[in-house]
């Protein structure tokens, strides 16, 4: 039998604290907060409602977790994003976060990042994710490098 989280797009477990996935639907944001998730981080944009959600945040918030938002382009993501990835992870290392985007590659090359940069885990370790997940285009590529010589 599956978990009912493994029904969302993308889905990835990364530990015991730390879920990831593309966009998950409402149902499936009361699934994320009935598993224990206190924090979701939103990675994608809001104003696209193929990849979006009418009012993420009421629904979040009406769940008894915090919504964060971090609005990356995906064409054109940067260390400022990056920097307040770091910094919401690193305010709620204690509990259990859930984050996402449209289809957990932005997540998977900024959890790689956080964990490489921050945590000092091995480039392949932090990766793994990733490359369970995507291989990422050009822009992406040049992200990450630029992440891993700028920090």
């Amino acid at each position: 039998m599956t978990h009912p989280l493994e029904a969302i797009k993308n889905y990835r477990s990364a530990g015991d604290r730390l879920g990831t996935s593309g966009q998950p639907s409402e149902n499936q944001i009361k699934l994320i907060a009935d598993a224990g998730f206190e924090e979701v981080i939103n990675l994608a944009l809001h104003d696209d409602p193929r990849y979006s959600l009418p009012d993420e945040t009421a629904t979040v918030q009406s769940l008894g977790m915090t919504y964060i938002h971090i609005p990356v382009q995906f064409a054109q993501p940067t260390l400022e994003n990056l920097t307040d990835f770091f910094q919401a992870m690193k305010a709620h290392s204690d509990h259990k976060i859930w984050v996402h985007c449209a289809a957990n590659w932005r997540v998977t090359v900024f959890v790689g990042l956080y964990r490489e940069i921050v945590l000092g885990w091995p480039h392949e370790k932090a990766f793994e994710l990733l490359k369970a997940t995507w291989e990422p285009n050009e822009v992406w590529a040049a992200f990450i490098q630029r992440a891993l010589s700028d920090f």
